[in-house]
Order: structure tokens, then sequence, then C-alpha cells
């Protein structure tokens, strides 16, 4: 397999916990983003939306978009599982996942955060506000998802898909400015996973083209 992403990325980030938690060996290709290496013709072949991860296997076949990668994973590669037990559980889980994937992510991306300046006229300050408040909203409703919940990890005795989203996107609240510690809870599972290898090696200042 090859995962095609780049060091910031909170998506590849995902992917790269969740290969290493199931004991999967990949390659490594980089886009470098800010450059727009992700728009190369090749690449565009491989991934149409021109965004990052891709995880290209070994027969062939293209998976893009994280979340849908993490449940081919799942399917796939059940154990370890990154998932909990049970239904209820399991769909608490996701929505805590997808709390994270599909409203805070997207709000505070590169391709969002470029057109602020292009469109709107942001200068850079403008813009780490906004990517901060939208880190900080987003992260105080996820505290309140699981403020209740005792213990390290959120949804099981283990990480699930929920740890594997989140600890990417604490990396992100960081980069903006924002102060984590009003989120006990989240901080307290990002302790929990980060004790782990397969979390602590996927961090962006660890991967080869960091910078």
């Amino acid at each position: 397999m090859r995962l095609h992403g780049y060091f910031r990325s909170s998506a590849a980030w995902r992917l790269r916990i969740a290969l290493a938690l199931k004991g999967l060996a990949f390659g490594n290709v980089f886009h470098h983003l800010r450059k727009g290496e992700q728009r190369d013709p090749a690449y565009l072949s491989l991934n149409p939306q021109g965004l990052v991860p891709t995880l290209e296997l070994d027969d062939g076949t293209v998976l893009t978009q994280s979340l849908a990668v993490l449940e081919w994973l799942e399917e796939t590669h059940p154990l370890p599982s990154i998932l909990p037990e049970g239904a209820i559980e399991r769909a608490r889980a996701r929505a805590f996942a997808l709390a994270i994937a599909c409203e805070i992510h997207p709000v505070q991306n590169l391709k969002v955060l470029a057109r602020l300046r292009r469109d709107a006229g942001f200068d850079d300050a403008a813009v780490t506000r906004w990517a901060a408040e939208v880190n900080a909203d987003g992260l105080a409703a996820c505290e309140a998802l699981v403020a209740d919940r005792p213990g390290g990890f959120l949804f099981a005795d283990r990480p699930t898909i929920a740890e594997i989203c989140l600890v990417p996107q604490l990396g992100n609240a960081r980069r903006f400015g924002v102060d984590v510690s009003r989120f006990p809870r989240l901080l307290a599972a990002e302790a929990a996973a980060t004790a782990l290898p397969a979390f602590a090696d996927a961090f962006p200042a660890r991967q080869p083209d960091a910078e």
C-alpha cells in the first residue's frame, strides 16, 4: 500500500494512525499542499478531488476520503478493531468522528483558508482567528458530547475512530492558537492515545516531509 499525504494534513494523519494500529505496512508519497502539488495532473488522475489522503492498494485500487478508508480498514482488517462494542456505542463513536471530520475540519482546511484570503480579503491574522474559532467552537461541542464519560479512551478500553480523529484535530487547534485546556475530557483521551506508538509516531513533526 502507498499512502499519499502531507505531513500537516490531519486527514492523512488519521490514516497514519489507523494503519499503524492495524499493523499494516505502507509506503509514503508526499504532496506539498502549500506548493499546490495536489493539483498535479498525475495526482488528479488518482484523486480527482485533489485532496489528501489517497490510499493506493497493491493491486492498483485507489481509495479516498479518510473516514471511508477507516471503514474499509475495519472491514478488511477487523483486528484490532477501531470501533467499540455494540451498535449504540459504535454509532456514538462514529458520530463523534464525523463531528470532527464533517463539522470542524472542512471549514478550516487549506482550501477554505486560501479562499478567505483571495475572495473575502482576509489578512493572515483574520484567517488565523477564523480557524481558531472554528476549532474552539467545534471542540467545545465535542467536549460536551463526552464530558460525562469516565476514564481515558472515549468509547472503549482502547482507541477507536474517535481518538483517531480527535488527536489530529487537537493538533490543528493548537497550531491555530486555541487554548485546549478548556477541554479536559478530550485531553484525557489524547493522553491515553498518544501513549501508544501508533499515535506518537504519526505526529506531523515525525514525518519525513516535515518542515
